[in-house]
């Protein structure tokens, strides 16, 4: 029986996502795992994966084409199986002109391709890529990586750029580039084709003025946000936490891995941990407000955020309140690492019910952030800095501190019940031996 390859659904409010590209052809063999097409929701692009072994059949939408989640896009079948005799596109929505003009020539890198070029200061203008319409994939990256002649040479200059020199008919070594390290973007051309042979001469002033779109990522995350702020009525209560203990606990953990271990165990995984005991005994933070219901979660899947080049990301360790110190960290490691290296699974960032997000590497004291709907708390924690801190007889004493900011939906959650949550974690994390009696 033909086999349905459907469109999964990344987020909880997530309505559909776009066909980046197709990786597999039409008629090709494929594994169960193998990636078959790469897509995008406005936040981040992921594989949908081979259900099962078989032959990809039945392709039902076109690169560019927008489609609703779990809306069937493909099958797999079997030597000698037909596709059923339903299978037919549904009407789904027309990707952005702009989009799809980009998409017939599929010109560019797909995002993980493109994140591991940027990684490597590899530029991929002007290569020809071995996916479908010449789209430069992962593995093309990986080519260039180990034969760094086959990029050499070649004028540093945006695939964007190119392409406007190409039809106005500029030299690129002409123009004069405004990007870093003298990057030649699109704009560099737009405006040496609209002032003529003086665009030629000297750089763009320092000065000039430039923009950002407010498009893909930065426009998701701006919108769900704003929502947010202006929908849920934040209440934030902050704490000090003297981390003494926790950074000494730390130390013991990361001496008990055995030589040569990547899984070392960093303050964000202890601060996780003690974060997943303090919801056991405070589950009205571990819920969701459905419509006139407020829905205690029996699961805490933990959010951490992960700030990247295009914007912030919270991929989640799924069940967490079953896990120790290590295998937190062996987890907030392994998920970081995918989430930067553009190789998010699905369920990296499906069903979290609590998010921690942590600004300390850059060395901020203390901040609130934003709740992460459909979310009710969010957890913000800084710098581990050194303060003096009154002992017993009043005598100022140095001891590591650390501030904590806990931001709650009001609706669901009292002033009382976040006090509570956060004198649980204050002391786990300055005591935490409570966490195991």
């Amino acid at each position: 029986m033909a086999k349905e390859v459907i469109m999964p659904k990344f987020g909880f409010t997530q309505e559909d996502s776009q066909i980046l590209a197709w990786l597999k052809n039409e008629g090709d063999p494929v594994e169960k795992g193998d990636p078959i097409a790469e897509v995008s929701t406005d936040k981040v692009s992921m594989e949908i994966e081979a259900p099962e072994d078989g032959i990809l059949s039945g392709i039902l939408y076109p690169v560019g084409a927008v489609v609703p989640v779990t809306q069937v896009v493909a099958y797999i079948l079997q030597p000698g199986e037909n596709l059923p005799a339903a299978a037919s596109a549904p009407v789904g929505k027309p990707a952005p002109a702009a989009v799809v003009q980009k998409e017939e020539k599929l010109s560019g890198a797909s995002p993980v391709a493109a994140r591991m070029a940027k990684e490597a200061g590899v530029d991929l203008s002007g290569v020809e890529g071995s996916g479908p319409g010449g789209r430069i994939l992962k593995q093309d990256v990986e080519f260039l990586l180990s034969h760094p002649q086959a990029s050499a040479g070649k004028v540093n200059a945006t695939p964007a750029a190119r392409s406007l020199a190409a039809q106005a008919k500029l030299e690129l070594n002409q123009v004069s580039g405004s990007g870093p390290e003298g990057r030649i973007q699109a704009a560099d051309v737009r405006r040496a084709s609209q002032a003529g042979p003086a665009a030629t001469a000297p750089a763009v002033p320092a000065a000039a003025r430039r923009t950002i779109p407010f498009t893909g990522m930065r426009r998701a995350i701006g919108l769900n946000l704003q929502a947010s702020y202006q929908q849920i009525p934040h209440i934030t209560l902050q704490v000090d936490v003297d981390m003494s203990a926790s950074e000494a606990l730390r130390v013991q953990a990361n001496q008990m891995l055995p030589a040569g271990s990547k899984d070392k165990v960093s303050l964000t995984a202890v601060i996780a941990r003690a974060v997943v005991w303090s919801l056991a005994r405070n589950p009205i933070l571990n819920s969701r407000l459905e419509e006139e219901e407020i829905v205690l979660l029996p699961d805490v899947n933990l959010g951490i955020a992960v700030a990247l080049d295009e914007g912030l990301l919270v991929p989640v360790i799924q069940q967490a309140q079953g896990k120790g110190t290590l295998q937190l960290a062996a987890e907030l490691r392994e998920v970081t690492e995918r989430a930067r290296g553009g190789k998010l699974r699905q369920t990296d960032l499906q069903d979290g019910t609590f998010t921690i997000s942590n600004l300390g590497m850059f060395g901020i004291d203390r901040f609130a952030a934003i709740i992460n709907p459909p979310q009710t708390a969010i957890l913000a924690v800084g710098q581990v800095r050194k303060q003096f801190v009154p002992d017993e007889h009043g005598q100022p004493v140095l001891h590591s501190v650390m501030t904590a900011t806990l931001s709650a939906d009001h609706r669901v959650i009292d002033g009382a019940d976040a006090a509570r949550f956060l004198a649980d974690l204050r002391q786990a994390l300055e005591k935490p031996e409570v966490m195991t009696l």
